[in-house]
Formats: C-alpha cells, sequence, structure tokens
C-alpha cells in the first residue's frame, strides 16, 4: 500500500509539472449552421447534416483556455458568441416556402469540454530540431446556453421568446443545457504559439432554438397583434404563387390549401430538438511556466539560483 501511494504521488507531482508547462490560452472565429424546423431541402425532415443550407452559414468567435493535463488528455474552457438564422423562404419544399417563417438568434455559451489526442506527429517536416508538432484529438463535455430568437417583420427583428407565439402557457426558457463532441487539431510552433481547426457538433434540448415545435394555435389565443404576425406568416397569395411553381394548381388533393395553417396545423415538429455545428480557426499562446514542484527541484536548470558545490576539506 505505502508503495502504492508512494507511486500515486509521483504520478501526480510529474503530470502537474508537465501540465503546467502545455497551457494555453487564445481566440477562436469561424462559422456557424443550425439544424431544426426552418429550412431545409425537398423533403419534410432529415437527420443530421442532411437538411443544412451553406447559404445560412453565420459567424461565430469565442475566447477559451486550454490545461494539458497529459500527453493525451487536455480540459479547455470555451466562451463563444455566435449566430445561427434561417429562412422558409429560401427552401426547396412547397411546404416550408408556404409557412413562410423565419428567424436569428444570438447566442453565448459557455462550456468545458476535454480533448483525446489520438494522434500524434513531434516533428513536423522532420528538420531534426522539433519546433513543430502536430496534434489530432477528438473533444466531448458540456456547458450553457443563452439564446434570444428573433423574426421578421417588414424589415424588424422582434424577440419571439416573450411573444409565445404557440400559445405556450409560459415562455421556454433562455438558458439551455448542451453537450458539445467533435473533432481537432492544431500544430505547435517554436513551443511559443498553436494554430489549429475544430469542427464541432452542439447537441441540445430545447426545440425552441428557431421557435417552432407543435403547432399553430387560435389567433385570439395570443396576446397582441405583433404575436400573431409572427406566428403565421402564411398568406393566399404566397399559396397562390407556390401552387402555380410546383404545376399544382387546381389539382385536387395536391393543393397546398390555407386550411394547413390553422388551428391544430403542424407548424413544426416537437419530436426532434434543434441543434448547431460550428467549423473554427483556433489561435493561442503556450504558458511555459512550471510548477512551483518543478522550480523548488529544478532551478538551477531554469537559471534562477545555481547549485552549490560542496567543498572538500583536507585532512590533516
Amino acid at each position: 500500500m505505502r508503495k502504492i501511494f508512494t507511486y500515486l504521488i509521483f504520478t501526480f507531482l510529474s503530470v502537474s509539472a508537465y501540465s503546467q508547462y502545455y497551457m494555453d490560452w487564445g481566440f477562436k472565429l469561424g462559422a456557424s449552421n443550425y439544424l431544426g424546423d426552418i429550412g431545409g431541402l425537398e423533403k419534410t425532415r432529415r437527420d443530421f447534416v442532411l437538411d443544412m443550407r451553406l447559404q445560412h452559414t453565420r459567424w461565430n468567435f469565442g475566447a477559451f483556455f486550454r490545461y494539458k493535463l497529459s500527453s493525451q488528455i487536455a480540459t479547455k474552457i470555451n466562451l463563444e458568441y455566435l449566430r445561427i438564422e434561417a429562412y422558409d423562404a429560401n427552401s426547396t419544399n412547397p411546404g416550408r416556402r408556404a409557412r413562410n417563417l423565419d428567424f436569428r438568434n444570438d447566442m453565448f455559451e459557455l462550456t468545458n469540454t476535454w480533448e483525446l489526442y489520438i494522434y500524434k506527429v513531434n516533428d513536423v517536416g522532420r528538420t531534426g530540431r522539433y519546433r513543430t508538432d502536430f496534434q489530432l484529438y477528438l473533444f466531448a463535455g458540456f456547458g450553457a446556453l443563452y439564446h434570444n430568437p428573433k423574426g421578421q417583420l417588414n424589415g424588424a427583428w422582434y424577440a419571439l421568446q416573450p411573444l409565445r407565439t404557440e400559445g405556450q402557457e409560459k415562455p421556454y426558457s433562455k438558458f439551455q443545457f448542451i453537450i458539445p463532441a467533435g473533432l481537432g487539431f492544431y500544430y505547435s510552433i517554436n513551443r511559443k504559439y498553436r494554430i489549429g481547426m475544430e469542427l464541432g457538433w452542439r447537441t441540445t434540448f430545447t426545440d425552441y432554438l428557431d421557435d417552432i415545435s407543435t403547432t399553430y394555435v387560435d389567433p385570439a389565443d395570443l396576446d397582441s397583434d405583433l404575436a400573431r404576425s409572427l406566428a403565421n406568416k402564411t398568406t393566399p397569395q404566397l399559396l397562390n404563387q407556390i401552387n402555380k411553381e410546383n404545376n399544382i394548381d387546381g389539382v385536387q388533393g395536391k393543393e397546398i390549401l390555407m386550411d394547413a395553417f390553422q388551428e391544430g396545423g403542424k407548424r413544426g415538429d416537437p419530436t426532434h430538438n434543434d441543434s448547431y455545428l460550428t467549423a473554427d480557426i483556433t489561435f493561442s499562446f503556450m504558458i511555459r511556466g512550471k510548477s512551483s514542484f518543478y522550480r523548488a527541484k529544478h532551478s538551477f536548470v531554469l537559471g534562477r539560483k545555481k547549485r552549490r558545490r560542496r567543498r572538500s576539506r583536507a585532512k590533516f
């Protein structure tokens, strides 16, 4: 037992010294996209990225701090600001175009992710100088999200959550729990900088990133004219246009009718939560300080104090 305890202490101190040498902090800049009830292609709904529209890609940026616990594991704190948005008007699905909804959501997320390094090249280019290394890793974690979806009306954007556009008894929460996961890599250059890229997926536990989930409600149950205008943006003129464009005008059983967008009609899909993904370029500065344990034991190597040599005395 004593040997095991001594081994654990030694391992902890070694990892501590190593990890503090490999801390870094930096910034990320990239793009974000959303998968939910708005937009999409011809079919009503498809999983993962099959419904993603590249034209709805928007920006994101943030900062992070990484603490490398060992040669294979690191933990990272991330703070990110991103925007997602989508428009039914850009969909190739006639039914979604007829629904004619849209949204924009500026979001803040704070996450703690853990990185598992699965591939490493110590000397990129085989120069023999070991100035550049490469690390490929998987990451996953947990975090919190603040979001506030907005809808567009006559060129202006309005917050949708207070309007309760689906007749909710209580507005949904703007704070949500998320699970980030993905793949990333970075290059360490001259033991000073790290440049890399991450592709991440966010699993959420809400269907209201776009303010759409269930069915249309009776307009009389909504609190204001603004709520009624943003809850249902379908018009007879729009339906006539879409029916003609798809050669189904006057074809019984195939027309898109106004009845589908009245009380009780399908507005969203409550069986699947919304999600989003990010692609980030990362840049960070490495922190090259050692732990107090390392400094105390190897201070003569760092040049802070010289090793004292014992002088021998002649004995007569």
